[in-house]
């Protein structure tokens, strides 16, 4: 099923894209819900990120280029970091670019949508944990990124993660590629079988770690192939079974003040 969020008409509404239409539900997506009757034409609703995350932890530096570069012995201590929930938005918002600089980097991600409490799930297990999966652009400055090594600052600022258009629940994670296209020039195009710390290793390291709730995304990494843009710059970051996730660049407005 494909779950997506939308507004009409100023109201926010949750729904399931079925047959073209989006039929509207009501409930907890993550337990008990039900269809309202209601059916909207994706034509007439302005699409929204499929959820409001609980928290989002991503992973760094976990795609090789190629099979054969793959380690034969896996980091003992993976890179993560947490982005926060404010940095969120959908399909066709604009990505802001911070005052001060010029250019941030995309990073086309399949996003995992966790979907009951999970604390110390062995690998074996991990899926059953999964809502489902989306589409996340992990929007980096890396001119922020502390020189000790902090990145918190440089993921964190606002539209820094795109989400979307939805959440399938029914996906191969395992056979399925991580693409983006810049200006409509192909940039990162990889098969999820090149990530480092695979799947249902990062899943159930982190909780041996933390419990995980309902809601939580984790950002699983990023091909080869991100760069830096600027104002102006389309990026579409697609991952076919789930959709097109596409934002602009912009620059950040200056703030004028008044006495």
């Amino acid at each position: 099923m494909k779950f997506t969020r939308f507004t009409v008409n100023a109201e926010v509404y949750t729904g399931v894209i079925t047959d073209g239409a989006i039929k509207e539900i009501k409930g907890d997506i993550f337990g008990d819900w039900e269809y309202t009757g209601q059916t909207f034409s994706q034509s007439e609703v302005k699409l929204l990120a499929p959820l409001e995350p609980n928290q989002i932890i991503g992973i760094g530096a976990n795609y090789v280029s190629k099979v054969e570069d793959l380690p034969g012995e896996l980091p003992e201590m993976p890179v993560f970091f947490f982005k926060p929930t404010s940095s969120v938005i959908g399909p066709e918002e604009d990505i802001v670019i911070p005052e001060g600089i010029n250019q941030v980097k995309f990073e086309s991600e399949l996003a995992i949508v966790i979907g009951k409490e999970a604390k110390n799930v062995p690998e074996s297990e991990v899926l059953d944990y999964v809502f489902g999966y989306t589409v996340g652009n992990d929007v980096t400055a890396p001119q922020y990124f502390h020189q000790d090594g902090h990145w918190t600052i440089g993921k964190s600022f606002d539209t820094f993660t795109p989400l979307g258009p939805v959440i399938e629940t029914e996906l191969d994670p395992f056979n399925v590629n991580v693409e983006a296209k810049l200006n409509e020039v192909e940039k990162q195009n990889s098969a999820t079988e090149l990530m480092i710390i695979p799947i249902r290793k990062m899943v159930s390291y982190l909780t041996n770690v933390m419990t995980l709730k309902p809601g939580d995304v984790i950002l699983t990494g990023s091909p080869v192939g991100a760069e830096l843009v600027g104002a102006g710059d389309v990026i579409e970051c697609e991952i076919k079974e789930i959709g097109t996730l596409r934002n602009t660049f912009v620059a950040a407005r200056e703030i004028v003040k008044t006495c």
